[in-house]
């Protein structure tokens, strides 16, 4: 059974007129680890953020396990459908208070909130004396780390990111995608990525979603990709549209 789905699904702006996203159709299985790769504006975020309602469909219908997402709670969406934002907060707490605050919401004991924590900081690289430091000492990389490890310690179903490598240098890069790439193997978890870091997401991702201007307009397995070529292409659309703005 499929965990994610969209049929036809359409999202305007809030005036209604323009169209962010055009008739969306895909199947998300459990074990996908989707590449998610677009030009600037092209719907990727908008995209990721419908999932877990962040934000609406105009249009269409969007199931998480079978259940129209209308009809399950947002809280309770959410945690099994977890986003990470390009600029995820702390919300002025401690790291150890960020990786807490989740468990606390689903009442486990003080215990099991410990040893969790320390398991996904070992596991995500998060060294032990950040975890008394507040955003404010922490760097964009080092928040986009521990952001990951906050929305991963609840095990959720399906895990988006946006942009998850952007601030992080090519080794850790490379150790993260890694590690997301076993997750999504041993706790049956799908991952949708958002990055434009062509070169890094294609050694790591099964499946690949293009998009542009709104619409879906490639859905295939990794294998089948000429990831070269994509690179190629995408930077030339990049150019493009970046010289009609000049």
């Amino acid at each position: 059974m499929s965990v994610l789905t969209f049929d036809r699904v359409t999202m305007r702006a809030t005036a209604g007129i323009v169209e962010i996203l055009k008739e969306v159709t895909f199947a998300l299985e459990t074990g996908d680890f989707v590449a998610l790769v677009g030009p600037s504006g092209s719907g990727k975020t908008s995209l990721l953020r419908l999932m877990n309602r962040l934000a609406e469909a105009s249009s269409g219908q969007i199931r998480f396990e079978d259940k129209d997402i209308q009809q399950i709670p947002v809280v309770s969406l959410r945690r099994q459908v977890a986003l990470v934002t390009q600029e995820s907060r702390l919300l002025g707490m401690s790291v150890e208070a960020a990786l807490s605050y989740p468990l606390q919401l689903r009442n486990q004991s003080a215990a099991k909130i410990k040893q969790s924590v320390s398991l996904w900081s070992e596991r995500l690289k998060i060294p032990v004396d950040w975890l008394d430091r507040t955003a404010v000492h922490l760097s964009l990389g080092q928040r986009q780390r521990v952001a990951i490890a906050r929305a991963l310690i609840t095990q959720p179903k399906v895990l988006l990111l946006d942009e998850p490598t952007s601030a992080q240098d090519v080794g850790y890069s490379e150790f993260l995608l890694t590690r997301l790439a076993e997750l999504t193997h041993q706790n049956k978890l799908a991952i949708v990525m958002a990055n434009h870091q062509i070169e890094l997401v294609a050694r790591y991702a099964n499946r690949l979603w293009q998009i542009d201007n709104g619409r879906l307009t490639r859905d295939v397995p990794a294998i089948d990709v000429d990831w070269l070529k994509l690179h190629q292409q995408l930077v030339r659309k990049e150019q493009e549209e970046q010289a009609n703005w000049t």
